[in-house]
């Protein structure tokens, strides 16, 4: 089972929904509101030209009457026509107020006389109508709001004397709220559900682009624990096949390490049977010899087996440990290679004058004998971001090979050079060399190297060490590269191995 904080992850139904719901709620409130406005301004227009017909048709129905008055003719059709939609609380009102004669003249301001319909409708608020005929404006009357319009007109009687008429027409507002409610009520239900059909597909359609992979899944979970062949990608979206491309790829290359790992095994095994079948012969030849004197030969020749296969065992668990990922540290630290390498060639120094062999060493800042006793400096000659003990093993494998390979007499320089922004360690010798056709195969494991004539080195061994020296240089960051050794006209052409690591980024050393 998946631990809870994989398994609380969003997934991609959920990721697109939270995506895109505020986005789609965002969009349904500004249209929404858009189209109310839109349609409530439109309802406003249509409202109010109802209510224009009848003021309209009281101002044509204004005319003088037999006697010089001022009469409202068909009031009733008017009314009529303005109660057809059955509104409620609409009112009418036709007012009459005299005029002065002249203007300028002074005169006591005149009363309102009642043509038709109430008389206590609120009046225009001053200044209303001064752009347009028509007056609109908002009140309360009777308790309840009302919207109202107002048209003022001067006309003259018989006798000329002039008139100001009023005509007001008010209608309740209950109509348009309901109306206005009623369609906001329905935008926002097609909102709803135009935003419930978005969720749908995008629901639906994720469910079917996934179906792929999910049929993908079950037939890897299906396959057996064995089986890394690679993943078919001919049915999965287009956008989905570069993973799978990456997962057939680390496939593949798992497949690579379990065949190079089940080599390694097997080739293992095979130079471990070989010495444990001698030594398993040789006691049993132990056993059966009467004599001491053999015996204690035949216990010899197992004790130098057991030495050799002591060394083969610790190489292939170098060649192991170096084969692992190396975990990078925050700040790795900071090792000087000119320090490694002197310590290295002190190391094997007694085996090469053993074996009668000038192992020679050539300082970062320049020339000094590897037998020399003086401490080595404080501040790093030649500054690496790598591990010790890792860069130790790899210089003591290459020049444990060329103390191996070397004949007696012979010569091997180590030499350590700073340059290019990088640090060279070299081990050179003067032996038979390697072919150039085989130097990209000795650093394969149990590979024995060929001279540069083409004849296997007789020497003994199990054929790891450059294998495990590349090994660890490549785990530090660098790598090991061979070439032709600085050998004298007519002799063997030695060989030239060198360790190359990055420079200290951080270091301020340089070459002398």
């Amino acid at each position: 089972m998946l631990p809870f904080r994989e398994r609380s992850r969003f997934g991609i139904r959920a990721r697109l929904l939270t995506l895109l719901l505020p986005c789609l709620l965002a969009l349904l409130v500004l249209d929404s509101w858009n189209d109310y406005r839109a349609q409530h301004d439109l309802m406003q227009d249509a409202y109010d030209q109802a209510m224009l017909e009848p003021v309209s048709a009281l101002e044509h129905s204004i005319a003088l009457a037999a006697d010089g008055s001022i009469r409202v003719q068909a009031p009733f059709d008017v009314q009529a026509m303005f109660d057809v939609t059955r509104p409620q609380h609409k009112f009418l009102h036709v007012g009459l107020t005299a005029l002065p004669d002249k203007p300028g003249q002074s005169a006591q301001p005149a009363s309102e006389v009642t043509l038709i319909g109430v008389a206590d409708l609120p009046p225009p608020p001053a200044g209303a109508g001064a752009d347009n005929p028509f007056a609109w404006y908002d009140a309360h009357y009777q308790g309840y709001p009302v919207r109202m319009v107002a048209l003022r007109r001067t006309v003259l009687d018989g006798h000329a004397q002039p008139y100001q008429v009023l005509i007001q027409a008010a209608e309740g507002t209950g109509p348009r709220v309901q109306a206005q409610a009623d369609l906001l009520r329905e935008e926002l239900l097609q909102g709803a559900r135009m935003v419930a059909v978005v969720l749908l597909l995008v629901w639906l359609g994720v469910s079917w682009s996934l179906r792929p992979l999910e049929r993908l899944r079950k037939s890897v979970q299906a396959s057996p624990p064995d089986d890394l062949m690679p993943l078919d990608a001919r049915d999965v979206p287009h956008e989905v096949v570069p993973l799978v491309d990456a997962v057939n790829h680390h496939m593949a290359r798992r497949q690579q390490m379990l065949a190079g790992q089940s080599r390694f095994l097997a080739d293992a095994s095979h130079q471990l049977r070989t010495p444990l079948a001698i030594m398993l012969t040789q006691a049993g030849y132990a056993l059966r010899e009467p004599d001491a004197t053999r015996m204690r030969e035949t216990l010899h020749a197992i004790v130098t087996q057991l030495t050799r296969s002591r060394r083969l065992c610790e190489q292939l668990l170098a060649l192991a440990q170096a084969s692992q990922v190396a975990d990078k540290p925050s700040s790795p630290p900071v090792v000087d290679l000119n320090r490694v390498a002197r310590e290295v060639v002190l190391q094997y120094l007694p085996l090469a004058r053993e074996k009668n062999q000038d192992l020679g060493w050539i300082d970062a800042r320049g020339e000094a004998s590897a037998s020399d006793d003086a401490d080595a400096p404080a501040a790093p000659v030649a500054p690496v971001a790598a591990r010790d003990m890792e860069l130790h093993e790899a210089l003591s494998n290459l020049v444990h090979n060329a103390i191996r390979y070397t004949p007696a007499g012979g010569r091997i320089t180590v030499s350590v050079q700073i340059g290019g922004g990088q640090v060279c360690a070299e081990v050179s010798d003067s032996g038979p060399g390697i072919a150039p056709c085989r130097r990209d195969s000795v650093f394969e494991r149990f590979a024995q190297a060929a001279s540069a004539d083409g004849s296997v080195h007789p020497a003994p061994g199990a054929g790891l060490g450059l294998s495990i020296a590349r090994a660890y240089a490549r785990r530090n960051g660098g790598d090991i590269e061979l070439a032709d050794g600085d050998a004298p006209a007519g002799g063997a052409p030695g060989l030239r191995a060198r360790l190359r690591l990055p420079l200290a980024h951080d270091s301020s050393a340089q070459p002398a």
